[in-house]
């Protein structure tokens, strides 16, 4: 199985590539925990999505170390692939979404996969039910999962975050999933859609989505079939929009051409998205080597 990394973004509010930046005092990063999950439950293969003009200091800060221990593989997110007949403003320099950066790694991908964000820690326990979740789909086509957080796991005290509110049916598989700001109000937790709406209570076990999908192949063309109908509705927007895997996988739930089912974790998110989030990352990441969830040594060595 394979994991596809999404390490081609940039952390604005943190400031600078918070995919290489120490969590320990062994100097291990956010990522290298994802690579030691995602390895023993069973994926045996890595693929890191970054900027081609950072694939030198990725190799030598990352991939190296993981060289011998699981299959490395790089793949780079780049502004040209796009459909034929559009062209995208000279200026832009911002990735194309997360839909893209898949397509862009598609030359990598060999079969069932699952994607996570490179900046944030997800908990073994998510990658065992995204592993057991793909090594049950055999052949199958067009189902796919959302790998879903508890709310109340997802949250920083040092401000707002943006997290996908996820509606389910009776079955747990997903309806609709919400862009949405939640934030901490005491012991309360709030919510609003990005698009505007009120502020709201939520029950702290709502579920989120934090990125974390599994996929069958096929996905692939999916991504590929609808990407020129996205660069037609956004013609005009062409500086500034992004093709989002979240947002096309529900369109495609809408059409009955896929089905996701939205699988919980009992993984506790952490995540820099505020400079003064580190400090608590760093103290729980080594409570969690303390009690031996995680060796007291370098990952990769």
């Amino acid at each position: 199985m394979d994991l596809l990394i999404l390490a081609a973004g940039m952390g604005s509010r943190f400031g600078g590539l918070k995919q290489i930046e120490p969590i320990d005092k062994k100097k291990n990063f956010i990522i290298d925990y994802s690579i030691f999950d995602a390895k023993r439950a069973g994926f045996d293969r890595v693929i890191f999505l970054i900027k081609e003009e950072n694939r030198e200091i990725f190799e030598e800060t990352v991939g190296k170390r993981f060289e011998g221990v699981i299959d490395v593989a790089y793949a780079y997110q780049k502004l040209d692939v796009i459909p034929e007949g559009y062209v995208l403003p000279s200026d832009r320099v911002k990735p194309l979404g997360t839909a893209q950066a898949i397509l862009c790694a598609k030359d990598q991908i060999k079969g069932p996969f699952a994607i996570v964000n490179s900046d944030d820690f997800y908990g073994a326990d998510a990658f065992r039910v995204a592993a057991s979740f793909l090594k049950d789909l055999g052949s199958s086509k067009g189902h796919y999962a959302n790998i879903a957080y508890y709310a109340k796991n997802t949250l920083t005290r040092n401000g707002s975050v943006k997290r996908g509110l996820l509606k389910t049916d009776e079955k747990g598989e997903l309806l609709d999933l919400i862009e949405s700001k939640l934030e901490w109000r005491g012991d309360d937790i709030y919510s609003a859609p990005l698009e505007g709406g009120e502020m709201e209570k939520i029950p702290h076990e709502s579920l989120v989505s934090m990125n974390m999908f599994a996929f069958s192949k096929d996905v692939l063309d999916k991504i590929e079939e609808n990407y020129p109908a996205f660069m037609e509705a956004n013609k005009n927007d062409l500086g500034k929009c992004e093709y989002l895997i979240p947002t096309l996988i529900g369109e495609l739930i809408g059409k009955k051409e896929v089905s996701c089912e939205v699988l919980s974790t009992s993984a506790v998110w952490y995540g820099v998205t505020y400079r003064e989030d580190k400090e608590e990352v760093v103290n729980s990441l080594a409570e969690l080597v303390r009690k031996g969830e995680y060796p007291s040594d370098r990952f990769g060595e």
